[in-house]
C-alpha cells in the first residue's frame, strides 16, 4: 500500500500546473511554462520521497496545449532529457504514478469532434508516461462519461470506442465509478466486456451505488486488476463539513480514514487522497499508516 495526493503540493513553494490562455500561445511560452512544470514536478517527487509519500497523480497541465491542434512543437523530443530524469527518479524510488484527464475527455460522447479531441488528449497522457519510461502500473484514469438520455447505450458506446483505442492507451487506461452517471456496477459491466480495470472511488460509491457495502465493493473491483497493472488503485475523500452534497473535504477526518483501513483489511491497494489540502492530509494520516502492515514506506523500498 502506498498513499498519495493529486497534482499540486502546497508546501514546496512552486506551482507545477501553470498554464496560459490559448490566445497567448507561442512556442516560447510553451517551453517556459513546461520547463517550470517539469522542474516543479521533480521537486514535488523529492518532497514526497522524503516524507514517505510514494503515490502521485501528475497534473494534466504538465505540457499545456500538448494535445491541441495549435501545438506543432515537438515537446517530447525537446524535453526528452527532463522526462528521462524524472522517470529515472520515479523508478529508482518505486513511486506509483497516475494521471486523470479533465471533464472534457469523454469517450462515449455522441459528438465525434469531442471524441477526436478526447483521443488526442488520452494519447498525450500516455506519451508523457511512456517518455518517463514507466511500466504499465502507471495508469490514466477516466470516467465512463455522460448518460445522454440512455445509460445502456452510453455503456455500449464506451465499450465500442474502447475497443478502437490505440493499444498504447488501452495498456494504461482504467475507469472510475462516479457519483452521478455510472456506478461501480456499471463499471463492472464494462470490465466484463473489455477487461479494463476499475479504479474505485470511495466517496463516489457512497453517493451512487447499487447497494454494495464497502467490503463487497472491494471484493468486486479488486478482481478487475491484472498482475501487470499493479495493485488496485483507490480514490478516497469524504463529504466536507460545509457546502453542497458531494463536495470534497478541505482536510481529512483521520478517524474516518482509520475506519476505511479497518474495513478493508483483507485488501492491498494504493490510495489517492482527493482532499483539498493535499499533502497536508497525507502527512496527517501517515502515523496511522505506519501501524498498518500493508503500508510501503521509503525504508521498505
Amino acid at each position: 500500500m502506498k498513499i498519495g495526493y493529486p497534482c499540486i503540493n502546497w508546501t514546496i513553494g512552486c506551482k507545477g500546473d501553470r498554464t496560459f490562455r490559448l490566445k497567448s500561445y507561442s512556442e516560447e511560452r510553451l517551453i517556459d511554462t513546461a520547463r517550470n512544470n517539469l522542474d516543479c514536478l521533480l521537486q514535488m517527487l523529492r518532497f514526497n520521497v522524503e516524507h514517505n509519500i510514494l503515490f502521485l497523480r501528475i497534473t494534466s497541465d504538465l505540457i499545456p496545449f500538448a494535445s491541441h491542434a495549435v501545438c506543432r512543437f515537438d515537446w517530447l523530443s525537446y524535453f526528452r532529457r527532463e522526462f528521462e530524469e524524472i522517470g529515472s527518479y520515479i523508478n529508482h524510488h518505486d513511486i506509483r504514478i497516475s494521471m486523470h484527464p479533465g471533464q472534457f475527455t469523454v469517450l462515449n460522447t455522441p459528438d465525434l469532434s469531442i471524441l477526436e479531441n478526447s483521443n488526442r488528449e488520452l494519447l498525450y497522457h500516455v506519451r508523457v508516461l511512456n517518455a518517463m519510461g514507466l511500466d504499465s502500473t502507471a495508469k490514466v484514469q477516466l470516467h465512463v462519461g455522460g448518460v445522454y438520455g440512455d445509460r445502456r447505450e452510453g455503456i455500449l458506446r464506451f465499450i465500442e470506442r474502447y475497443r478502437r483505442l490505440d493499444e498504447r492507451i488501452k495498456k494504461r487506461l482504467v475507469i472510475e465509478n462516479d457519483e452521478r452517471n455510472y456506478s461501480l456496477n456499471d463499471c463492472l459491466r464494462i470490465h466484463a466486456e473489455t477487461g479494463i480495470s476499475v479504479l474505485f472511488d470511495v466517496f463516489h460509491h457512497e453517493l451512487r451505488n447499487s447497494g454494495e457495502g464497502l467490503d463487497e465493493a472491494f471484493a468486486l473491483f479488486t478482481r478487475t486488476w491484472k498482475a501487470e497493472d499493479g495493485i488496485p488503485m483507490v480514490d478516497y475523500s469524504h463529504q466536507g463539513t460545509a457546502g453542497l452534497n458531494g463536495k470534497h473535504s478541505e482536510s481529512i477526518d483521520v478517524e474516518r480514514f482509520e475506519r476505511l483501513l479497518e474495513q478493508t483489511k483483507p485488501f492491498d491497494y494504493d490510495v489517492m487522497l482527493e482532499i483539498k489540502d493535499k499533502e497536508k492530509s497525507v502527512l496527517k494520516v501517515l502515523p496511522v499508516l505506519f501501524r498498518d502492515p500493508r503500508f510501503r514506506s521509503r525504508s521498505s523500498v
